[in-house]
């Protein structure tokens, strides 16, 4: 038997990149997938359908994680979809490159938004159904929430309060639901071989940028290991940390 089956996930911000690899990973488990997007309709249908493909259901919903009231309402129908909901897995995020001097508090705000308010909101809105399965939230920090980048302030920032929210809501959850985080470092879509990502793979101990799939790895180690394990955080970066 697969490891999720007849269990149901939702995945903000799947429609492509690295939530794509969540949703798909969960899905060859057996997991029944609800995906959010917020104008990638094309891409997250495709995923949809790939998801299907591997014999589980899927839905996908539209949602901005920065307005409460589309995420609950997201969050509600892909829980009447599937008549439950056991893993919530805060994908979707924002990132940019911005000199600190000249950041701008729109600049800050929307990265917070994104970033830190959408996965307390997603949260706040699956708890009551977390609560019941005795489910799991596993959010996608980032290298930057755990080193100081000088030109992405904003969103190292952002990372390190998700990473706080993260360990709190361990606790507050606590014991009905595990919550969890990953925190990929540099992670390469469809194989880009730019100089600039070759920089970052040779100042990495594995010599090598990493790949959507192992962060869903690191996804699906929350998803399906012991419910004890909480307010933990697994970076996936090959040592670039160090």
């Amino acid at each position: 038997m697969r490891k999720l089956e007849n269990k149901v996930a939702l995945v903000t911000g799947a429609a492509k990149r690295i939530g794509r690899a969540i949703a798909l990973a969960l899905a060859e488990e057996g997991a029944h997938v609800a995906i959010t997007y917020r104008e990638s309709e094309q891409d997250a249908q495709a995923t949809v359908q790939e998801i299907q493909f591997l014999g589980v259901r899927a839905f996908a919903v539209q949602a901005d994680v920065r307005v409460p009231e589309s995420i609950q309402s997201a969050v509600t129908r892909a829980a009447a979809h599937f008549g439950q909901l056991d893993v919530l897995v805060n994908n979707a995020g924002m990132f940019e490159t911005a000199a600190l001097e000249s950041l701008t508090v729109e600049q800050w705000d929307a990265m917070f938004e994104t970033n830190t308010r959408g996965p307390f909101l997603a949260s706040q809105a699956a708890y009551a159904h977390l609560k019941a399965s005795q489910g799991r939230i596993i959010n996608i920090g980032s290298l930057g929430g755990t080193h100081p980048w000088p030109t992405h302030a904003h969103y190292s920032t952002s990372k390190a309060a998700l990473h706080m929210l993260t360990q709190t809501m361990s606790k507050a959850f606590a014991p009905e639901i595990a919550v969890n985080c990953v925190a990929p470092g540099m992670i390469v879509n469809n194989g880009n071989t730019s100089a600039e990502y070759e920089h970052f793979a040779q100042k990495t101990p594995m010599k090598r940028n990493g790949s959507p799939q192992e962060v869903a790895a690191a996804v699906l180690f929350f998803a399906t290991g012991p419910h004890f394990i909480t307010g933990q955080l697994i970076g996936v970066d090959g040592g670039l940390g160090l």
